[in-house]
Order: structure tokens, then C-alpha cells, then sequence
């Protein structure tokens, strides 16, 4: 697809309903309107997080695939890897719609699904016969009305284990009542005892808020070594509102796009100073230049989503061929280099 085309198309798509026009755009992408070569790759580009071989550090975030309808296309449109997500052991409908609101004058998107998605049977039905040529994770997720929904996250663990190349432990969404509760240090232990035990050899990473306390932060980062996390996603959607000023900022949800970018750098770059484990970069990516900012902050990989709502598929990408150049101009052979070096720049 040219350039001037998917402007055209994200034109139109705008004037529909965020959510409907989001599946339009996964409907697209099955029938293969979106078309793109691969993903963009190179010697500096290539690296490796929690044993995974990645082609570019550029993933694709979790939320805008949840049901894993469209890995194929997604995973030749430029990403380095894919997380699709968050799943549930059992199907359910999420929020009451409206549930997803753009904040075009903040380049930002509020969301409150609440894990809507087709549960963990169907989703791990269409990772297994994906035709994908990058690795692919899954965000394991829990029922709303579950009454131990930390053992939602080990079955969810169990039955996707075979078919994925990593799962994440979402306890971060702000949109199921109390989910956030489990980042509690002794709540994420326990929970976490449970998916390790299950995960075979499939690396685990854990999705934490931004709107942690440095305490909190650092608990965390204890209680993820000692559970011996693979890598730790920095960071979910926020509830904080500063400085909006769209029309729709009061409405419920978690908040993302570019007002997330520096609160969520600075909890990674927090991260940094206190754990060795890979860092997941994540929040207002819509540059090669916040890609590479997240780097230098101590991310080893970063993921986007909401950038994609205003930029396009194409900005996957585009931030990995400008990322490169970056690493190139900064004479970085690889991203490893590069990573942690601006980490001063956030504390």
C-alpha cells in the first residue's frame, strides 16, 4: 500500500467510530490490503531479548490485535516481533461501548475495554496456524468475574505455551476492577509461582503501570528477579490526565499515546537502575527518535500501538529504518550498545 493511499484511508476511517474503524482496519490487513515486504532489518538492527532473535527491536504492543485475527500481514509489516492479547481463560465481552475515544488534539487514545476478547481456545487456534515470519507473544489476561484470577493467568500460561514465543503477565490494565491490586509485591509473587510453573520454557515478561511510587517500582523489581522474569514491559496505559486538551480527557480509561511518553520513559529508566533484567520500552513511540530515547533510557526492545492510530501501519517501519540510522550516526553497532547510555537524561 502507498503512503498517499493509507492517508487516504486513515482519512475515512477517522470519521467512524474508533472501534469500528479499528476492526475495519483489521479487516483490511486479513484480506490483504495492506500488503508490505517484511520486516526492516539490518546488522545493527538485529538483536536478542530474553533468547528471543528479533529482526528489529520495533514490536507491535498488545491491545491492537487482542483476538490475533491478522498476525500474518501484521508480522511483514515492518514490526520486529508481535504481542497479541491480552486473552482470557474464558470469552467476554469487555466494557459497554463506547469503550475507545481519540484524543486527536493530544495524539493520544483513552481506552476501557476491560479484556474484551474470543478467550484462549479460539486465540490459540489462530497462533498456531498463523503464517507469521516474526516471533509472536501473548498478554495473559484475567476473566472479570473469575474468583482467583491468578490462577486465570497460569491457565491462560498453560494452554498458550506451545504456540508462543513469549507471554506477558498483564496485572497493569486499568480497565478490570482491582486488577491492579496484583502488583502488590506479595499478590505478583504469588501469582507469578503460579505461571512459571506452567510456562514450560516459554519466557515470561510482566507488564507493569506508570503510576507507580519509586517503592513500588523497586518491589517490583525485586519480586520479578526472584520469580526469574524474562523481561519486564514498561509501561501500560496511565490514569493521570496532565495537560490534555481534548475534548474527551475526562473520560474513564487508560490513557496512551504521546502525553504517556515521558512519565513512562522515566519509570524505565527508574527500572534500569535497579534490575539487569531486558527492559520492554513502551509509551508514545511515534518516532525513530522516541524509539531511540527509550533505548538509551535501558529498553532493550520497544513496542508501540496508539502511534499506529495516527501514523499509520506504515510507522512501524518507518521507526526502524530511522532508528537505524540513528544507532549509525551515533556510530552504535548494535542496540545493546546504544542501550542505557542516555539513562541520566530521565532521573
Amino acid at each position: 500500500m502507498s503512503r498517499t493511499v493509507e492517508q487516504i484511508g486513515m482519512t475515512l476511517l477517522r470519521r467512524i467510530d474508533p472501534e469500528t474503524a479499528h476492526k475495519i482496519a483489521l479487516r483490511m490487513l486479513r484480506t490483504g490490503m495492506a500488503s508490505a515486504p517484511g520486516p526492516v532489518t539490518s546488522d545493527r538492527l538485529r538483536t536478542r531479548v530474553a533468547g528471543i532473535d528479533l529482526p528489529n527491536p520495533v514490536g507491535l504492543a498488545a491491545g491492537f490485535d487482542k483476538n490475533a485475527e491478522a498476525l500474518g500481514p501484521l508480522s511483514r509489516a515492518g514490526f520486529g516481533f508481535l504481542e497479541c492479547g491480552a486473552a482470557t481463560p474464558e470469552p467476554q465481552p469487555g466494557n459497554p461501548r463506547p469503550r475507545l475515544f481519540r484524543l486527536s488534539a493530544d495524539a493520544a487514545a483513552i481506552n476501557r475495554f476491560g479484556f474484551n476478547n474470543d478467550g484462549m481456545e479460539a486465540i490459540a487456534d489462530r497462533i498456531a496456524t498463523a503464517d507469521t515470519v516474526v516471533p509472536v507473544g501473548i498478554n495473559l489476561g484475567a476473566n472479570k468475574t473469575s474468583p482467583d484470577r491468578a490462577a486465570d493467568f497460569a491457565r491462560v500460561m498453560a494452554r498458550m505455551a506451545p504456540h508462543v514465543s513469549f507471554a506477558t503477565v498483564n496485572v497493569s490494565s486499568p480497565n478490570t476492577e482491582k486488577l491492579r491490586d496484583l502488583q502488590g509485591a506479595d499478590a505478583l509473587a504469588a501469582l507469578l509461582d503460579g505461571v512459571m510453573a506452567v510456562r514450560a520454557d516459554t519466557p515470561v515478561f510482566l507488564k507493569i503501570a506508570p503510576d507507580l511510587t519509586p517503592q513500588e517500582i523497586g518491589d517490583i523489581a525485586v519480586v520479578a528477579k526472584n520469580a526469574r522474569v524474562d523481561a519486564i514491559i514498561a509501561t501500560n496505559t496511565t490514569l493521570a490526565r496532565d495537560g490534555l486538551t481534548s475534548p474527551q480527557r475526562s473520560e474513564a480509561g487508560g490513557l496512551s499515546g504521546q502525553p504517556l511518553f515521558e512519565l513512562s520513559t522515566r519509570v524505565l529508566a527508574q527500572l534500569s537502575g535497579l534490575t539487569d533484567i531486558p527492559l520492554i520500552g513502551v509509551g508514545g513511540i511515534a518516532s525513530g527518535a522516541q524509539a531511540y530515547a527509550k533505548i538509551r533510557a535501558g529498553a532493550s526492545a520497544v513496542q508501540l500501538y496508539t502511534g499506529l492510530v495516527y501514523g499509520g501501519l506504515s510507522l512501524a517501519a518507518g521507526i526502524a529504518e530511522e532508528l537505524n540510522a540513528l544507532l549509525a550516526k551515533d556510530g552504535y553497532a548494535s542496540v545493546e550498545e546504544a542501550r542505557g547510555t542516555g539513562r541520566s537524561d530521565w532521573l
